[in-house]
């Protein structure tokens, strides 16, 4: 039995999510991580020890009674990575942990490319606000419940479905949404083939229900489940929002159309269409598992959303400032679009911080059509995160075929006082990287404004 469970690479959303999991249930939990963030002060904040230096010295020396989690973002020369496999520890990576504790569970999985954090960190929403409650492995940090974990006595777990490294194909969930199976990690993949191959795979695993958004390349031979469709609004899916209302503060009011009947006038507490989508999905996981109708309402109406989702910072007359995640190319059009129906008339300034080179490099013509759709573009230099530089490949393959009205390429470095010298509107920040350490200062300085 271990005593000790050490990560390598703890300050990553899904493996501190995994290591606060294991600190509830009562073991000694530390790791490594290459940078102090926010998140890894509120690890050690709750009692587990986080260091930033590669050091083999700092791993539990008991090696029977330590097992060894890690992250495939974690390169394999790592000092730590490479002595604990040559000195016999028990290691495994994230998602062969996340697979055994949702085993024997009631899991309920969102999977795909785009969308699947909040629609999961919605669907344990309303399950927690139901009364029925769940425990729950989120990709991202839930604002309503200020963590990437909740834990609930019953056996009903929600996670999110990764595919990268396909991570996914470890988990064997009753009910599974599938948002999106475009393009992405072709560094793992090689092409979308294979891409979408893997979500057939992880639909394969389901055994109760599968709900994927409508035109999705996956049929009922793909899955020993009832395969159920979702849309935003169209009449032809299982699960749609009709009556869809746009209110002055932004928010939406929508009736949502399931097979067994309708719910009327939901209001959804966070912006955006994208959202009335994600809450389609998410009330469809929760109909399905028997969740009461009523209950989607109310939960739909007071959820906040989840950082760096299209997170609202600022937001008065004629400023507003928003976050958001994006780092794909239908993320980008999708949040960028979003805003636009949003503000109206408004002029939107989009910040892009592009995330790996291999990305980069597979998606630079999506990328450039995405970021077209802004009124102005600064476009930063790629952030590598766990890969070497590509030759040739620059922030710059993007920008050449950016179409928007103005377009800058500037250093992160030169960003901020660039901000302050303008007369900005609405102002948005995307990306994967670092660029989330701009979001408290530009909040304050366009704040003193």
């Amino acid at each position: 039995m271990y005593r000790n469970i050490y990560f390598i690479g703890i300050g990553g959303i899904g493996m501190s999510a995994i290591a606060r999991y294991y600190k509830f249930k009562g073991l000694e939990v530390s790791g490594y991580d290459r940078t102090e963030t926010e998140l890894t002060r509120k690890l050690c904040a709750e009692g587990i020890g986080v260091h930033y230096t590669d050091s083999p010295e700092l791993i539990p020396q008991d090696i029977d009674s330590t097992l060894v989690v890690y992250t495939p973002a974690i390169p394999e020369d790592l000092q730590e990575l490479v002595t604990v496999r040559r000195k016999g520890y028990k290691v495994v990576k994230r998602s062969r942990m996340l697979g055994e504790i949702t085993d024997g569970q009631v899991c309920l999985a969102v999977a795909g490319t785009h969308g699947k954090t909040t629609t999961s960190t919605l669907a344990a929403h309303i399950l927690t606000q139901s009364g029925e409650g769940c425990s729950a492995f989120l990709g991202g940090i839930s604002k309503n419940y200020g963590t990437n974990l909740l834990m609930s006595a019953n056996d009903v777990v929600v996670a999110e479905a990764d595919e990268f490294d396909r991570s996914f194909l470890q988990l064997h969930p009753q009910i599974a949404v599938i948002t999106a199976m475009d393009a992405d990690h072709l560094d793992i993949y090689g092409d979308l083939e294979h891409v979408q191959e893997a979500f057939r795979n992880f639909a394969s695993q389901v055994s109760s229900a599968v709900i994927k958004k409508i035109g999705l390349p996956l049929g009922k031979e793909d899955t020993p489940a009832k395969l159920y469709t979702y849309s935003l609004d169209s009449p032809q899916a299982d699960f749609y929002a009709s009556d869809i209302r746009l209110q002055p503060d932004g928010h939406f009011i929508f009736d949502l159309n399931h097979p067994g009947g309708v719910i009327r006038d939901i209001k959804l507490g966070t912006l955006g269409w994208v959202n009335v989508e994600n809450c389609v999905a998410a009330s469809a996981i929760c109909l399905l598992h028997g969740t009461a109708p009523e209950s989607i309402r109310s939960a739909a109406e007071s959820f906040q959303g989840v950082r760096r989702r299209l997170d609202v910072h600022v937001n008065r007359p004629g400023l507003t400032y928003i976050d958001d995640y994006a780092h794909h190319p239908a993320e980008l059009a999708t949040a960028i679009s979003s805003l636009k129906q949003i503000f109206p008339g408004r002029t939107v300034t989009g910040v892009f911080q592009p995330h790996l080179y291999t990305r980069t490099r597979d998606l630079a013509i999506g990328f450039a059509t995405s970021l077209s759709l802004l009124d102005e573009l600064i476009l930063l230099d790629i952030y590598p995160a766990r890969e070497e530089p590509i030759e040739g490949v620059t922030s710059d393959i993007i920008f050449k075929d950016v179409t928007c009205p103005v377009k800058r390429m500037m250093h992160k470095e030169d960003l901020l006082e660039y901000l302050a010298s303008r007369d900005l509107d609405v102002l948005a920040t995307f990306g994967a990287g670092d660029i989330d350490r701009l979001v408290q200062p530009i909040t304050e300085m366009l704040e003193q404004r």
